[in-house]
């Protein structure tokens, strides 16, 4: 709002570099711009203060579709002030002299200008449309539609103003008739829902069946490879038992060849020792044949001395002596 300063009997004027100030003096205009500051005279001077900045009007519109359906419409539309004279001329826009407020309402009265406006362009809009068709289709027609007609409207344009763009914020019919339509879709998303659940346990049963087939193959393959180390084993342990065995043997043979190399060469070395004592002995009895027989009992006396253990004293008596000398006179008699 405008900053008004009292002075006596003249008064100072100062606004915001949004808004737009016209003075009247007797009918005409004596100043008019944005942003002004000036001297004026309050008894002589009418004021008009117009904002030029971009406006947002929400309002709620109520249309009724083709289906004679209720709906409601969240609107938005933003306008601005176009041309400030031409609004101070059609609108209210007066303010205080002394205060500086405005002396009525205008921005209620542009508020209900194009609330009444931007009404009747979303009833037009829905009025061809079913009711589901208006909930489903989406804001963006409605929008669009609604944006055209404001711009399109004469009386925006007589009144100054301009029309910048309307947003939909929904769409939305009574809560029991939209629970009604949402029950489908709701049905759906929960079938959906109950769809991908039971896919995702499908997939679930079969990856589960996939890695215990897995797992079994591998078991399988695991256990044929085991057999095939259980053969391979019992082949290798077949074959160095084979190899022991033939070792064995043939170690066998070898020790049998040398202990009957060397029983042959034993009895081969018996055979001619024996062959060679005999021989000897031969050699000695032949040699004993044609000595006198005392030689022969000298000889044996003596052998038989050397193989007697030594002894300390002998006592001949006359018994033994008679003995021996009668055994050995039997000898000779024989």
């Amino acid at each position: 709002m405008a900053t008004i300063t009292r002075y006596p009997f003249v008064r100072h004027l100062r606004t915001a570099p949004t808004s737009h100030v016209v003075q009247l003096r007797d009918g005409t205009v004596r100043r008019s711009g944005t942003g002004l500051s000036f001297w004026f005279r309050p008894l002589t001077a009418v004021l008009s203060e117009v904002p030029v900045d971009d406006r947002e009007l929400p309002l709620v519109a109520r249309a009724r579709t083709a289906d004679l359906q209720e709906v409601t419409a969240q609107v938005t539309v933003s306008y601005r002030f176009e041309d400030p004279e031409l609004v101070a001329r059609r609108l209210d826009f007066g303010i205080d002299p002394g205060t500086g407020t405005w002396t009525a309402s205008p921005l209620d009265q542009v508020a209900h200008l194009l609330g009444e406006l931007a009404s009747g362009h979303v009833m037009d809009a829905l009025a061809g449309s079913t009711l589901r068709e208006a909930i489903s289709s989406g804001t963006g027609p409605l929008r669009a539609r609604v944006t055209a007609a404001l711009l399109a409207d004469d009386r925006v344009a007589a009144t100054g103003l301009r029309v910048l763009g309307a947003r939909i914020g929904s769409v939305r019919a009574d809560a029991d008739l939209e629970r009604a339509l949402q029950t489908p879709a709701r049905e759906q998303a929960q079938s959906e829902a109950e769809r991908s659940t039971f896919e995702r346990r499908a997939l679930a049963v079969e990856r589960d069946r996939a890695i215990a087939e897995n797992e079994m193959t591998n078991r399988i393959e695991l256990a044929g490879r085991e057999q095939q180390l259980v053969a391979q084993e019992g082949t290798n342990a077949r074959a160095r038992a084979d190899e022991a065995a033939a070792a064995a043997l043939i170690e066998a043979r070898a020790h049998a060849d040398r202990q009957r190399v060397l029983a042959a060469a034993a009895a081969e070395a018996a055979r001619l020792q024996g062959e060679a004592e005999g021989a000897a002995e031969s050699a000695r009895m032949a040699a004993y044949a044609d000595v006198p027989y005392e030689v022969l009992l000298a000889v044996a006396l003596r052998e038989l001395a050397g193989n007697l253990p030594a002894i300390g004293q002998l006592t001949l008596t006359p018994d033994a002596l008679t003995g021996a000398l009668t055994a050995l006179t039997a000898g000779r008699g024989e």
